[in-house]
Parts: structure tokens; sequence; C-alpha cells
């Protein structure tokens, strides 16, 4: 023990003399590899600090006893002080950052990430996941070349990153995402309102070839093309059209997916008449409210949304969605807003994007002659038509009524 302390302690003074003194007798034990402490679950807590890595960190400045304020010589080591696991400990400690950090720490407390937390996740990331405390540098987290410590959590998402245009201009992830106010990634139009900071010119480059430039940009999603690889699908969203707002499940009143398997009492899929008996759930609410749905072109999972390539290799072919049977109309799911801001699901068939019964309802979705389904665009011709044709009738009665009766009344006076 007196050769493991004498060594430890040369390591702390080779830390350098940075340190104050007490932060170098602290090192003189905890600068010892493999230094553990036992916790009531059986879990072993690493209590070791790499002296020379802290003497360069951003808090080496204020020293070991701000943030370990509870435990001084005279109570140290604090056998009986009781830690349950070490995720109670890492709780713990984050209150510990707030201190000194609470404008970040309020950023991150609106974040997924902190959503998650609450909701008792145990693997949602805290401060000291992201934050090594004992080796912090100045807005130096993310390590550009293994994606730590997103990548820790995020692996699959960082590596198809990696081969992507944004991964080889080495952009990092916080450029997009934001760093600790996280979004949910289909929050909004947050991550296309991204692009759009960058490539601000989209629009108008996209204008010079595309039709309905605008419209594919409120009802695509950037990866859609430009991820060619991608599998495609249509997500139709609930959409409040008095508000202008998605719908968003009730806090606590969570009664989307009871709906949803309520209507699609088979369990195969909402089909149409599903998917109208489900609008009509959500409008029997009140008047204020007219839910709709407007659909959205995706893809299907978050790695395929990062494997973005050069605008050269993006999809230009209109005939790859507009055409009969297009791969991108076979997938459709119906969604709305979460509590914590991400989407909520349910599977629906394909063929509610060109059935009769729910034409009115993918209207904002769907333009006559969009996929050149023959069948859609003549239901969609015959629903305008009726809509125009019923008012027209209504004048045309009533003309032929005052113009009869006109006439009946000259017939009398005279």
């Amino acid at each position: 023990m007196v050769a493991v302390l004498a060594a430890t302690s040369l390591t702390a003074r080779a830390a350098g003399s940075a340190l104050s003194q007490l932060d170098q007798q602290c090192l003189g034990c905890h600068s010892a590899k493999g230094l553990e402490k036992k916790l009531t679950n059986g879990e072993a807590l690493s209590v070791y600090v790499d002296g020379a890595a802290f003497a360069k960190s951003i808090h080496s400045k204020i020293g070991c006893a701000v943030c370990h304020a509870n435990t001084s010589f005279e109570n140290h080591p604090p056998v009986k002080t009781k830690i349950d696991s070490i995720r109670d400990y890492s709780l713990a400690q984050t209150k510990v950052c707030e201190t000194c950090h609470a404008p970040v720490f309020k950023l991150y407390e609106g974040s997924i990430h902190a959503t998650l937390v609450r909701e008792g996740y145990p693997n949602a990331p805290l401060c000291t996941d992201c934050h090594n405390p004992h080796a912090v540098m100045s807005k130096a987290a993310y390590d550009a070349a293994t994606g730590a410590p997103c990548s820790k959590c995020h692996d699959p998402i960082f590596k198809a990153y990696a081969g992507s245009v944004h991964g080889k201009a080495a952009l990092g992830c916080s450029n997009c995402h934001r760093a600790h106010d996280v979004s949910a990634a289909t929050k909004g139009d947050q991550l296309k309102d991204t692009c759009l900071e960058c490539h601000q010119d989209a629009l108008a480059a996209h204008q010079t070839w595309l039709p309905n430039a605008a419209q594919h940009f409120e009802t695509v999603s950037c990866p859609a093309c430009h991820a060619p690889a991608a599998k495609r699908k249509v997500d139709l969203r609930l959409y409040d059209s008095v508000t202008k707002q998605r719908v968003a499940e009730k806090e606590g009143v969570p009664q989307f997916e009871s709906r949803a398997r309520a209507a699609d009492a088979k369990g195969t899929g909402l089909d149409a008449m599903a998917l109208r008996s489900l609008l009509r759930g959500f409008n029997r609410e009140g008047a204020d409210n007219e839910t709709t749905l407007r659909g959205r072109l995706e893809v299907s999972t978050g790695v395929e949304a990062h494997q973005l390539m050069d605008k050269s290799q993006a999809i230009r072919d209109c005939a790859k969605c507009h055409q009969q049977g297009a791969d991108a109309f076979q997938s459709v799911t119906v969604s709305i807003v979460g509590p914590d801001g991400r989407r909520v699901r349910y599977g629906a068939k394909p063929e509610v994007l060109n059935s009769v019964i729910s034409v009115d309802s993918v209207g904002g979705f769907y333009a006559i002659g969009g996929t050149r389904i023959k069948l859609l665009d003549w239901l969609l011709a015959l629903a305008v038509l009726g809509g125009i044709g019923v008012p027209l009738g209504h004048l045309t009665i009533n003309w032929l009524v005052r113009r009869y009766a006109k006439k009946i009344s000259g017939k009398e006076d005279s």
C-alpha cells in the first residue's frame, strides 16, 4: 500500500504545479488506476482520476473541493456514504453541475435528453455521460473522428453520417442538432429549417428545374431526395386546420394509439374507413378544431436520414415517385405529436392514399397528376366537380324558381 501511495504521489506531482496542494493530495490516492468504490447494488464506481488530464482541464482552475464539497480529509474516505447505484450517483452530481452552469442546464432541461431522464429511461444522457468532469475542455467535448460522445448512444447513425457529405465536411452533430437543447428529430420543421440555414438558396436553385418546388419543400423531406439509397414512405400527420398546427397528445392523456387500435379492429393497419373513423374521433372533441391530414414524404429510419450525398447524386428523376405503384407510396403511417415532441405513429394501408372514402383527407398532400394514378386523378376531379356543382346547382334552381314565380305572378296580374 505504501508503495502504491508513493507512486501515485509522484504521479500527482507530475500532473503539474498548476494544481493546488489540496488537489495534489487528492490525486495522491485517486490517480491510482483501478481505484473503485463498491456500491449497494454490487456495482463498482470508479474513483480514478487521470491527474495529467485533470491538470489540463477547465475544472482544474476550481479544484476538487468545489464539486465535492461534502468531502473533506476529516470524513474521507466516506465509507459510510450510501450510494445505491452508479446512475443514482450521476443524477446527484448533475445537480452540482447546475450550480455553475445554470444557463446551459436550462437549455438541457428543455431537450429530448432531459425529457427521457424525467421519463425514467436508464440510459438517457446526463452531464457526465457527455463530459468527463475530470478532463473536460472548454467547448471541446465532441471528437470529430469518433463522434464521441454522441456515438456512444447513436453509433449506427454516426457511421451513416461519417460517410455522408456532411461527415466528409467534418461537420459536428451539434451543427444540426445543437449541443444541449437537443430536440426530437421529428419535432415540427426544425430540421428542415436547419437545412435552410446553411442552404439559403436551396428553394431558388430548385425552382430552376423542379415544378412546384415550394410544394415539394413543404411535403417532401430533404433526405427523401438527397439520400438516394434510402427507402421512402408517406407519413400522414394529424393537423388542426383551424389553429394551423399539428395535433399533439394531451399531457398524461394519450389517446391516439388506443383510438387507432379501436378503429383498426383487425390489427392489419388503418384502411380508409378506419382512417375516417379515427378523424371523426378527434373532431368530436369540440367545434373549435377540425382535424385533417397533411402528408409528407420521408425516409424510413434515422440512419437513412443521415446518409446524405452530394447534390450531384440526389434524385432528379420525377418518375421515381410520380408513377403508378411507386415504392415511396407503398409504406404509409398516420402520426400525432407525442408529449415529448416525438411522433407517435400507427401503420396504415397504402390504399388510403387513393381511396374515394379518404380522398378528401389527403387532398392537401396530393395534387391531380401528382402520382400519375389515373383512378385517383378521376376521383379527385369528380370531388372537385362535385364541390363546384353543388353550389352551382343551388344557384340554378333558385334562379329557375324565381323566374317561374315571376311568370306566374305576371299571368295572375293580367
